[in-house]
């Protein structure tokens, strides 16, 4: 019931992911430009990445059940304070309600179930955190058309956009309840049946040691790690804030223009894209490792944008097909970084480590935004139009996946001088688990004796000593 548990919270948060469905009704009802109606967006992935920095150590210390909580609570509160907002006109109370208040929800709860769930999977790290993590990305699958369906039945004016605030505020406390009262914690040195940690596992990243949050912070590993998430996250997240006004522009002046309803049907097949890209990139991470995959996400990744640009307008198809797998890359990228700290930094304290490096979703989640809505309202103003409105942020975005791409190539394993000593290690996590191995070494040498004896015994036994010898043997093997 672990994932199920963390899906909740992860599904719910994961709405997102479909702000761009409100971001045109806002414009039209407040009378705000494009780049003032992602604001609440920036604020809300700035607010997350500070949000989950301060507090991944809390977190790490009162566990995932107090965080969930934390997270119900103030997510839903945004939504609220939002629904207030809009209703009396005041829109600083979105950006305050849904970006700050809303964003330490989306934080707290984005971190809260990332350690836990590894601690139930040591075996496929990879697998575990894309469990939890394509929750979030698969969020905007349901909030958008439901969003949608919810504007066009209340209206998309003042009142109907506070109403549906109202609901989702309400709708996902109900739903995350249930991660609170779900989530577990395994017992200390627990691991599954039948798996035994290697101890070398040939893998030039992957460490067997430790490193604490403090002196993670003074690699060089953290922060090349940290301009690979930037990179990656600024390059996916241009597209998903804007994607449904997007694909309209992009085709608005073709034979077949793109609806509103059918461009909120493009963020729930981008939302798939990055909830599929979660679980299964992350999965085959364990198979080739992390640095492997993310070359793929980085390296192809900048191919498929300068794609879309050589395309322009002449296919929706190769619009929707590469805007998919741009942000299944996106999406991985999240998943994976989890199981890449894993690998260089050991899991001691992992969840705080991975709490600081979501500080460059935090630089993302403005950058990217403000880099596809300034160029656009730029173009705008200038009499550009369709696809023109986005050519110079596309290449910009291959630009910073290039950037991403020689800082992964630059990732080395940590220097040992940053370890944990082995006592601070074994005494904090590793002592079950020590234990749990010293014993079954010793059930193996009992068994090998016990062996020995049974192989004595028979050979006495063809010398003329009964049989019955060996029952002691046989028990010493029992």
């Amino acid at each position: 019931m672990i994932p199920p548990a963390a899906l909740a919270i992860h599904f719910s948060i994961g709405q997102a992911y479909a702000w761009s469905v409100f971001k045109t009704p806002l414009e039209k009802a407040l009378d705000i430009s494009g780049t003032a109606s992602a604001l609440p967006f920036q604020i809300a992935i700035l607010v997350l990445g500070l949000s989950a920095a301060f507090g991944g150590t809390l977190v790490e210390r009162k566990g995932p059940r107090w965080a969930m909580f934390v997270s119900l609570v103030a997510f839903s509160s945004g939504f609220l304070i939002a629904s207030l907002g809009v209703a009396t006109s005041q829109y600083w109370l979105v950006i305050f309600g849904y970006g700050v208040v809303g964003g330490i929800g989306l934080g707290i709860g984005y971190i809260s179930p990332v350690s836990t769930l590894m601690k139930w999977f040591p075996d496929r790290p990879g697998m575990a955190t894309g469990t939890a993590i394509m929750g979030f990305g698969g969020g905007a699958l349901i909030a958008s058309p439901w969003s949608s369906q919810m504007l066009s039945s209340f209206g998309s004016d003042t009142s109907g956009i506070a109403r549906t605030f109202l609901v989702h505020g309400l709708a996902y406390a109900a739903f995350m309840t249930l991660g609170v009262l779900l989530i577990r914690v395994p017992a200390d040195g627990w691991r599954p049946a039948g798996w035994v940690p290697r101890e070398e596992t040939g893998k030039q990243l992957v460490t067997t040691a430790n490193v604490s949050a403090k002196n993670a912070v003074k690699t060089p590993q953290f922060w090349l790690l940290w301009i690979v998430l930037c990179m990656n996250v600024t390059a996916g997240i241009g597209i998903l804030q804007k994607a449904a006004p997007m694909i309209q522009d992009f085709f608005q002046d073709t034979d077949a223009p793109v609806s509103a309803t059918a461009a909120a049907g493009f963020v729930a097949l981008l939302s798939l894209a990055n909830m599929t890209g979660r679980f299964v990139w992350s999965s085959v991470s364990d198979m080739i490792g992390r640095k492997n995959i993310y070359r793929l996400y980085l390296g192809a990744g900048a191919l498929l944008y300068l794609t879309i640009l050589l395309g322009k307008n002449s296919s929706t198809a190769l619009f929707v097909v590469a805007a998919m797998v741009i942000l299944s890359f996106y999406g991985g990228g999240f998943a994976t970084v989890p199981a890449y700290l894993k690998d260089l930094f050991g899991t001691y304290q992992v969840g705080a480590i991975h709490g600081r490096l979501l500080t460059a979703w935090s630089v993302a989640g403005v950058a990217g935004p403000i880099i596809v809505d300034a160029v656009a309202d730029a173009g705008k103003k200038s009499g550009n139009s369709g696809p023109g409105l986005y050519a110079v942020s596309f290449y910009l975005m291959i630009a910073l996946l290039v950037v991403g791409f020689i800082a992964n190539e630059l990732v080395r394993p940590v220097n040992p001088k940053f370890h944990e000593p082995e006592p601070v290690a074994s005494a904090e996590q590793a002592a079950p688990a020590e234990q749990g191995e010293a014993q079954d070494k010793k059930d193996e040498a009992r068994d090998e004796q016990g062996e020995a004896r049974d192989e004595q015994d028979e050979e006495g036994g063809a010398d003329g000593v009964p049989a019955e010898k060996a029952v002691p043997a046989e028990k010493g093997k029992g």
